[in-house]
């Protein structure tokens, strides 16, 4: 049986001939993206918390009327309830051209990044930050799954 080298699997090596200062602008890159991500999720978020508002529009305009204020659910059924909620967009046209445009350029960039540097590895960065950090040997602490025990 060969012995398992302790330490990160293959692709989260560096390859050879790749400078710190690559791998540390590779990770800033990745940790953008992250930052990206989670807008992108806030951006999901309120698109699905604007609809829902709209939809319970609908009983508020009810519950006016069946409370004796027509002119006021007249209004919220005309003019809020189905507007825009930017100029010609409801939210799901914004989290389009988020994902079309911006995001997908994004991840275009580190994609190409990471292809043309290091093999296309990903989170290099962090795993030689794992390395450093953990204590090999300890449990908890193994480099990689199935290296315990």
């Amino acid at each position: 049986m060969a012995h398992q080298v302790d330490g990160p699997d293959e692709q989260h090596r560096r390859p050879a001939g790749v400078s710190d200062a690559t791998v540390a602008a590779l990770g800033k890159l990745s940790e953008a993206l992250e930052c990206v991500e989670r807008a992108r999720g806030h951006l999901y978020s309120m698109h699905q918390l604007i609809g829902h508002a709209d939809l319970m529009l609908d009983d508020a305009v009810e519950q006016f009327r069946a409370a004796g204020h027509p002119r006021l659910a007249e209004r919220i059924g005309t003019e809020l309830r189905g507007r825009n909620v930017i100029a010609g967009r409801w939210t799901f046209q914004i989290v389009e051209d988020f994902d079309d445009g911006y995001h997908a350029l994004f991840r275009e960039v580190d994609q190409q990044a990471r292809d043309e540097l290091v093999g296309g590895r990903r989170h290099l960065y962090e795993a030689e930050m794992k390395e450093r950090r953990r204590s090999p040997g300890r449990p908890g602490h193994e480099a990689r799954p199935g290296d315990a025990g």
